[in-house]
Formats: structure tokens, C-alpha cells, sequence
């Protein structure tokens, strides 16, 4: 018999899936997976197609449901991060999510290939993620075997430096070629190794960094003061905005999200201090 805990997120806005979602949730209240209150929930959204009833257990203060084992880790992976997501404040939130919908499509296989940087820091940046996010550290070792991960080598060496070319790796969740399509949209993981400088750059595409290590510095301007942030502090970078990261004493590990001209190469702003940046060393 499939787990009922497969249809609790049924596409929001087709027609019937209100009531899907509420018989998969009156499942898992028999089985003892989910308490009367959630189940209220799902009873009331039933008639609401198009209503989230995850939304209305946040704005309740109630948990979740679980996340079906029969999901793929790359499936866990975005239901995971999209929970988290959804929890954080900035002035991109209207735009971020609505991107993330609760059903991310069809999902298709990727290119495994190893990457050093991945393969020498990924573990310890979850083991940092995992003292606070427990089950969002979870589904990213999980769902790392099964993403493209990405060494990007389209900024000119000379302007953004060794350290970083040969420091860093990306992995789509969704958009473009990942798991997961979507259009002029993209969410995926960010890997600095520590210590590195992402020297300053600027892109079209809005983009929100939500780290799950620190501290970090930042700047959001060419000879503007470091300023050092914790884990799960958002940055929002709207169109255009130069903005550098400095790594500090521990992997940098970060979900970002683009939300439009995702396609836009970025662009390195040369700065006169990247040496004395590089040479020190945050706590």
C-alpha cells in the first residue's frame, strides 16, 4: 500500500486536490502521524483548492507533516528547504515564494561527478547545519549524491581570483538543468571552502543568500566596511547590487535562490583591499 504521506501535498490549485490533501491527512491522523488540530487544517482547506494549508499551520504555530520516506532525497531535499525557506523575513519574501511551489514537477535524473571541494567540505558544514537543523541537515546528505554539482568557471580567473575558482561548488535543486524545472527561477546549495574571498560582483538576478553556517562577512559595495553575520541570517541582493563574501573560520554552506534573469552572467567589480581581505582571518 503507497504512504498516504505522498498525497498531502497535492498540487495546489487543481481541481480535487483540496480533498486529496485532506484524505491523506485523515491517513495519517488514524495512524497516528498527525494530531486533531492539523487535521482541522486539511479539513477546512479541502473545500479551497488553491489554499496551502502549510502556510496555515505555520501562521497556527503547528508542526508539520512528516516528509514520506518514499519521496526521492532530491524530493525530501526541496520540501525541506522550501519549509525553510518560507520561515525566513526579508524584502525578497513575496518574490522568493512564490517560486517555491509545494509541487516542484516532474523530476529527472542528473550527472553524478565528484567534486573536491564537496568531497572535502560538505561534511563538515552539515555536521555545523545539523546542531540547529536536524532535518534540513539530513536531507542535504541525502540528496548531495544526486546533484550536479558545479564548479562555475565563467568568471575570469585573473579578476575573481584562485582561491575561489578552485574553492567553491554549486548544485541546482530547481531550475535550468536541474532536478527540478522551472522557468527564470532557480534554488539550489552554495559551498565555499573557509577562509575564501568571493571577491565583488553584481548580477541582474535578485538573489537571496540564506546561509546555514557562521559567521560570515559581507559587503554590499566596493570599499564599504565588512560587516559579519550569523547563520541563518538572510541577504537579500536586489538587481545589480554589488556584494562580496568573506568566509570565515568554517565552510560557507548556503541555500540561494534566484528569482529572474537567471540566465544574466555576473559581473566582478575590480576593488583595490581584495589582498587585505584575503590575508585575514574571521573568528
Amino acid at each position: 500500500m503507497n504512504d498516504p504521506a505522498q498525497y498531502i501535498n497535492a498540487p495546489l490549485g487543481q481541481p480535487g486536490s483540496g480533498r486529496v490533501r485532506y484524505g491523506a491527512a485523515m491517513a495519517l491522523y488514524r495512524a497516528g502521524r498527525m494530531t486533531a488540530d492539523m487535521l482541522e487544517v486539511y479539513r477546512v482547506a479541502s473545500a479551497h483548492d488553491a489554499r496551502d494549508p502549510l502556510a496555515v499551520l505555520r501562521e497556527r504555530g503547528l508542526p508539520l507533516p512528516e516528509i514520506s520516506m518514499t519521496q526521492s532525497p532530491v524530493a525530501r531535499l526541496y520540501a525541506s528547504a522550501r519549509d525553510y525557506l518560507l520561515t525566513l523575513d526579508h524584502p525578497g519574501s513575496a518574490e522568493v515564494r512564490a517560486g517555491l511551489s509545494p509541487d516542484p514537477g516532474a523530476e529527472r535524473a542528473m550527472p553524478s561527478r565528484q567534486n573536491a571541494v564537496v568531497a572535502h567540505w560538505l561534511q563538515p558544514a552539515l555536521a555545523l547545519v545539523a546542531k540547529d537543523q536536524p532535518e534540513l541537515a539530513a536531507a542535504l546528505g541525502g540528496a548531495s549524491g544526486h546533484l550536479e554539482w558545479i564548479t562555475y568557471d565563467a568568471y575570469p580567473r585573473d579578476q575573481i581570483g584562485e582561491a575561489f575558482a578552485m574553492g567553491h561548488a554549486y548544485a541546482a535543486i530547481r531550475g535550468g538543468d536541474a532536478p527540478f524545472a522551472a522557468t527564470e527561477f532557480e534554488l539550489g546549495v552554495f559551498l565555499i571552502a573557509p577562509g575564501v574571498l568571493y571577491r565583488d560582483h553584481r548580477h541582474a538576478a535578485p538573489e537571496l543568500y540564506a546561509p546555514l553556517t557562521g559567521p560570515h562577512g559581507w559587503r554590499f559595495g566596493v570599499d564599504r566596511p565588512l560587516i559579519v553575520k550569523p547563520a541563518h541570517q538572510p541577504v537579500w541582493n536586489p538587481p545589480h547590487q554589488p556584494h562580496l563574501t568573506k568566509v570565515g573560520s568554517v565552510p560557507f554552506l548556503c541555500l540561494f535562490v534566484w528569482t529572474k534573469d537567471v540566465n544574466e552572467e555576473a559581473v566582478v567589480i575590480p576593488a583595490a583591499d581584495w589582498a587585505a581581505l584575503e590575508a585575514i582571518t574571521l573568528a
